[in-house]
Parts: structure tokens; sequence; C-alpha cells
């Protein structure tokens, strides 16, 4: 494929070279065309313009993953407006309160959402449309009630012959324009606009073009949240452009369901999280492991290279038979499971980003990837660690480049503590650089606690420990103050009480827990004590803890 200099000349030619492919299908229902697709962009163009829309005003975005939800994205990045992705799973104030402070001029939304909300408290907007079919919901405008109406009418009079590869053209942005204003809950509990320019999208668009390479009609299952940025530009962008036949799932991604999807699609990559591989794993795969037959063939020679060499074929069936490679992002992938995937040779890899890049910051390939690093720095960034020796002292990691935010909307102040006066972002990660340019992520600058001697100690190290622990499903290390360390353990209920445990042997099984962990740790990262949560932690979109809750 010819590269381009250009977001929308990117989508403008995979629509015209893949017009009669299948390019999204609701898992289990119907399938658009490239064709279909441009269609329905053209008919949104129409309306936008109907309705006095111009480049640079903003659309909130706010569904469950849908084809349509990817049709609402393409119409308003093509147009040269500015999207506004709002995850559906944000609380109803929070969502009318960004659709407001996003100075948003229409809504495009899951009915359900919509009828959260309080019309009267957001005046701004001409009107909200269903993300279902872009049929009216609430109108402020009789320009768009009318609008609406007869799109049908305005398009055949906008393309009286017939609509084709040809009629395919969309606004020609510069590089620094706003595209995207990306809402994130963050881990302080605030949501901060991050505001991208055409460039990040292009720039992260064009690393998948150079080192994901596929072919037109490959499936892809597109599982993780549209509004996020890792969901948005590697499970869809990425595939679009590429001409992928993409299947979204409008599910929650349990195994089961995961699963059976990838056996219908056959899937080369597949973009996932932590959470999602581990279980998997933890399910299908550890259980048969621990069995005394298979650790005492894992131990002889010749044999446990067979016996790894089945384990690999069925898990690659597991995944759909056809996988290249697993890209996991969004956190780290605990080590217990990781030392397993490298050992039987499979195709994972762990890649690094925030919002703030659009998302990518680090990726290397399966085949070239190290243990526990999340790749190196990817093209149009340059990468540097506050520290005298980054190979050996972590310190906080700082990038630059194409792909970095232009800053917080209406947040100066945010925007000024973010990036310096050169255009370093400061990333809040604490970081190794090896001399060979592999990232090892150690743990949040914000989570680092401070030690009775002034130790610095990375909770996310001793969780990962922790919850590679009998019937801990996961936890969480909090300061208790004077550098007494807490442990909020979520126990796998449904696997202990599957054996008959109550909740006395539940708690016997954590103190031996927390005593195994402590024989693996300093004195100073010590855990004092521990308590059970009796619900899973609350998470982020990316299925990370958010921290700030439990403190």
């Amino acid at each position: 494929m010819e590269a381009r200099e250009s977001l929308n000349e990117y989508f403008r030619d995979s629509i015209r070279r893949n017009w009669n492919l299948p390019a999204f299908t609701d898992l289990g229902a119907t399938t658009m065309t490239y064709k279909d697709v441009a269609r329905k962009i053209a008919k949104l163009h129409i309306l936008y313009k109907e309705i006095g829309i111009v480049p640079g005003d903003k659309v909130a975005l706010c569904g469950k993953n849908s084809s349509q939800w990817c049709v609402a994205f393409l119409a308003t990045v093509t147009y040269g407006a500015v999207i506004v992705p709002i995850l559906a799973d944000f609380k109803p104030d929070n969502i009318q309160h960004l659709i407001n402070h996003s100075d948003a001029k229409l809504a495009i939304i899951d009915e359900a959402v919509w009828e959260a909300l309080n019309p009267d408290g957001m005046t701004r907007i001409s009107g909200a449309l269903c993300t279902r079919d872009f049929s009216l919901i609430h109108s402020n405008d009789e320009k768009l009630t009318h609008t609406r109406a007869h799109l049908n009418e305005l398009f055949g009079q906008a393309y009286p012959d017939r609509f084709t590869p040809e009629d395919v053209n969309y606004y020609k942005e510069d590089n620094d324009e706003l595209c995207l204003i990306s809402y994130t809950s963050g881990s302080t509990g605030f949501s901060k606009g991050v505001m991208l320019p055409y460039r990040s999208l292009w720039s992260n668009v064009r690393y998948c073009m150079d080192y994901l390479p596929s072919d037109p009609g490959d499936g892809v299952v597109c599982m993780l949240p549209l509004a996020h940025m890792y969901g948005l530009t590697i499970d869809m962008l990425r595939p679009f452009v590429s001409g992928n036949h993409i299947h979204v799932l409008t599910r929650t991604p349990s195994p089961r369901i995961l699963v059976e999807a990838f056996a219908q699609v056959r899937p080369r990559y597949i973009v996932a999280v932590p959470l999602i591989i581990e279980k998997i794993i933890r399910t299908r795969v550890f259980p048969l492991l621990e069995k005394p037959l298979m650790k005492l063939m894992l131990m002889v020679p010749f044999v446990d290279d067979r016996l790894l060499a089945r384990i690999l074929d069925r898990l690659k069936e597991t995944f759909g038979g056809n996988l290249q490679e697993i890209i996991i992002g969004g956190a780290a992938l605990n080590k217990d499971v990781e030392r397993f995937l490298r050992r039987c040779n499979f195709p994972y890899t762990v890649g690094y980003g925030m919002t703030e890049c659009g998302p990518l910051i680090a990726y290397a390939p399966c085949t070239n990837n190290r243990m526990a690093s999340c790749g190196r720095i990817v093209d149009r960034i340059e990468a540097k660690v506050s520290s005298p020796n980054p190979a050996s002292v972590p310190g906080i990691l700082y990038v630059k480049g194409t792909n970095v935010m232009l800053g917080y909307y209406k947040n100066p102040e945010a925007t000024a503590e973010a990036i310096d006066d050169d255009g370093w972002l400061c990333t809040g990660d604490i970081c190794n650089l090896d001399e060979e340019g592999f990232l090892y992520v150690r743990g949040r600058d914000k989570n680092m606690i401070l030690g009775p001697s002034g130790q610095n100690i990375y909770p996310e190290e001793i969780e990962d420990k922790l919850n590679n622990l009998p019937y801990v499903s996961e936890s969480l290390i909090v300061d208790s103050g004077a550098g007494r360390l807490v442990a909020l353990i979520f126990p796998d209920l449904e696997a202990a009480q599957s054996q008959g445990f109550t909740d006395s042997d539940i708690e016997k099984i954590m103190d031996e827990n927390i005593r195994t962990l402590n024989e693996s740790l300093p004195g100073y990262s010590q855990v004092q004590s521990y308590r059970i949560q009796q619900e899973e932690f609350e998470k982020t979109p990316k299925r990370s803890i958010k921290r700030y809750l439990y403190k």
C-alpha cells in the first residue's frame, strides 16, 4: 500500500480500493461493505453541512462498541469536525458534563444513555442522533429536524446518477489541526480532555501499516472499548485502513465469548489487555500443568519440548488457529504468565503507550521482544529517562514527537504541568531504558511508596507476586502510613467456592499467601496486613484498577 502523509487520505484510499469488500460486522449481525460505509459517511456529511457544523466544531460520540459507532467516528473526522468519544460506561452526570465541557454542537449517542440525561441541561447542542441508525432522538434546532427527515432526498440530490468511488473525497487536514478530544478518567478521578491532532492519529496508523501489515479481507475481532485510544487506533483504524473485515464484539468480552469469536473470525492479529489473556491462560492451560504427570513430563528432556509444542498448538487453536501475533497493552503482563508464554514460544508481545500519544510509545514484534519489556520506542518519537544511568537506575520517562498531544482541553495549567517548554511530555511512569533501546516500565511515579528509610517501593511489583498465589484474583498494595503496607485482596471466589471453601478457609489461605509473599520481599517492602475485598475492584476502560478510590 502506498504511504500517505494524511490520515483522511488513508481513509479515502481504503474505501476506494476495497469498495465491495466487507468492512464492519456486529458479530452475529449484518455486515457493511466499504461502499456501505462510504454512503453513510456521505449522508452524515450532508447533515453536518445543512445544520451549520463546520470544520473544527465538536461532535460528541457516546455508545457501546458497534459498526455504527465506527461510521460516526469516520464521518466526523473525514468532515474536519472534532470527534469527542465518550465512554458509555461513565456515569450519566459525567457524560452530560463532558458533552457540555467539550462545546459539542451535536451528540451521537445510545438511546439508553440518552434516557438517563437531562436534555434541558445541554442547550448548546443542536440535538442528538441515535448510534443505532442515526435517527433523531432529540432536537433543539428546526434545521436538524428538517434535515434528518429529508436526508435520503438530500443524498439523492447530491448524487443524482449514482454514488461511486470517485465521489469519495474528504477534508484536507493540517497536521497540527485538532482531530479528537479523548476524555480519560485517568488515576486522579477527574477527566481531562486530551487534545490529539491529526498528526498523532496519522503517525500511529502509519506505524501500524509499517510494522503490522495485513491483507484486505483479513478478519479482525474488535473487542476493546472504541472510546479508548488503544482500542480505537489498533483495533479499528489500523484494520480499516488495511481493508480488513472488522468484527465488532458488542457484548462484554468473557473468555467463552472471545474463544467463540476467534474460532469464527480466525484473526491474524489479536489486540488485548493482560486481564483477558491471563484469564484464558489460567482457566484453559494452567490447571493442566498442575497435574502430577504433566509436571513430571515437563522435567524430562525431549518430552518437554514435544509437550510444549502440543500446548502451543492448543493455545493457537484457542485463539482461532490463524494467529500471527497477540499484542498486549494497557497494563503489565503477569510475570508467571509471560514466562510460560515464552517457554512455549507463543507469539505474543507487550506494547506501551498512553492516551496523550494516541497511544503508541513503545512496541517490538513477537520475534524481537524481551522478557518484561514493552518494546522499543516507536518511529517519530524521542524518549529520555531522568536517571544518571537509565539502564540500571529507574527514572521518569519523558517523550516528544509526532504522536504527542496538543495539550488538555481548556486546561492550560494541566498542560503546562505535563509538557515542558521544549515539548517533552512527562509520562509519569518509572522506567528503565537499556543500551539496546528496550523499555521496561517499573511503575507509576504517583503510585510509588516511600519506605521507612527512604526506599522506593513500587506496589505493582508486589502485586504481581501476590496475584500468582493461590485463589488471589487481583490485589492492590496501599500505604497505611509510616511505610506500613496493606494488601487489599479480591479472592477468586468462584474457584474457592467450587472447592467448598468457607470464608474461614479463604482467610487461612490468604494468611499463608502473605507469609509466602513476604519471604520473597526485602524487609522494607513486606506486607504488614491484608483486607479481603468482597467485590471486584473498580476499573478504568483499559481494565486497570482505579487506585485513587482505595487510598
